[in-house]
């Protein structure tokens, strides 16, 4: 591991479109840049070295999950979570806020924390800012998530209430982190409440993180008001820290984040979609179960040189799936996260290359083509 601080260096910006590079103790992450989720330390069925092969720089791995098993202390004691999935790129965890909070029936919240019961066992189990961050040091990830809790986005009471909560638990994560080689993110709350988004912004910045989340989208509220709440938070983040958007993960979503000044995403859009059968493209989604291509000799995508296009056919990977064969979900999650990784560095370049506008342009014709 490198004594490299964390640091973020922006490049350049076109519009509010920002092109930069996010320096870790593990190395570099070029933005604006995708993450796949590797849920329990692993990106559901690729490997390490196949994510390496198709530019993947930033994995996300699940604090709520690794928690319960194989445990935070078994993660340390065999070198931490580089060593255990054996990933020395950076990795992002988040704090488990979101699981818990999605366990509804399953949990209860007081100021000092939740207390819930997983959804492994049943057992009982209890989650505070504090331990949180003791978990995350545990695991050893370079950038790390402040323990929030997330609101419905359209019940303004909710926010209300979770939003203090949420505050006075980032200031709680600060107090209690202790390693210097990890960058702790505030995350900004506040459903579609313009007024909240901002109170939010406004209070994270003066705690002055190395970087900020973007959470509570993409879980129910519609498109405009997404790109509403994203215009105005691009507005009040520091310009020299990193800005993530979580849980975003559709072609037409990261192009409409980094419009509006995000420089991170993460999803575990492309391998669930693998394991259903679906093949991502730019401009949709391919049903590979689809008896049309019971005898097509073409690639998923003519235009993209990942792994699984420069070898089968769209034939091949049918009868994979009629066929029950594991490799189908390989081959269709390697080509799902190569569509993604190659998207954000096309957008990436065309930053730098300040042709952002006509790239975008080109992009949502295309769009506008396959719908008409």
């Amino acid at each position: 591991m490198s004594t490299t601080p964390f640091t973020f260096e922006l490049i350049a910006r076109q519009g509010r479109a920002r092109a930069g590079i996010i320096h870790t103790p593990h190395g570099p992450i070029p933005t604006p840049i995708f993450a796949p989720v590797g849920t329990q330390a692993t990106v559901k069925a690729v490997t390490p070295a196949q994510l390496e092969e198709h530019g993947v720089t930033l994995v996300l791995s699940n604090t709520y999950h690794l928690f319960l098993r194989p445990g935070a202390d078994l993660v340390a004691e065999l070198g931490g979570l580089h060593r255990f999935m054996n990933w020395p790129h950076p990795i992002l965890t988040d704090s488990g806020g979101f699981q818990v909070f999605s366990l509804s029936e399953n949990r209860r919240v007081d100021e000092d924390g939740v207390t819930f019961r997983s959804h492994i066992d049943g057992s009982l189990h209890r989650l505070t800012p504090e331990i949180a961050i003791e978990v995350q040091e545990k695991l050893g990830a370079d950038i790390i998530m402040a323990f929030d809790e997330c609101a419905p986005p359209h019940d303004r009471a909710y926010n209300e209430q979770a939003l203090e909560r949420t505050h006075r638990w980032a200031e709680r994560c600060l107090k209690a982190k202790t390693r210097s080689d990890q960058a702790l993110f505030g995350i900004v709350q506040g459903g579609v409440f313009l007024d909240l988004r901002e109170q939010s912004a406004r209070f994270l910045t003066n705690l002055d993180f190395p970087g900020y989340a973007i959470g509570g989208l993409s879980v129910g509220e519609t498109k405009t008001e997404m790109h509403t709440v994203l215009e105005l938070v691009d507005g009040l983040l520091p310009e020299d820290k990193p800005r993530y958007l979580m849980g975003v993960g559709t072609p037409q979503d990261i192009i409409n984040g980094i419009l509006r000044g995000v420089d991170m995403f993460d999803c575990v859009l492309p391998t669930r979609l693998a394991r259903h059968h679906a093949a991502m493209t730019r401009t949709g989604r391919l049903n590979m179960m689809n008896a049309a291509y019971a005898r097509d000799p073409r690639p998923i995508d003519p235009e993209c040189t990942c792994y699984t296009c420069r070898h089968f056919s769209r034939a091949y990977l049918r009868h994979l799936i009629v066929a029950h064969e594991m490799l189908a979900a390989t081959l269709l999650s390697i080509h799902n996260i190569a569509t993604l990784i190659n998207l954000v560095a096309e957008a990436r370049n065309a930053i730098l290359a300040g042709r952002f506008e006509q790239f975008t342009a080109t992009f949502f014709a295309a769009q506008e083509t396959l719908q008409s």
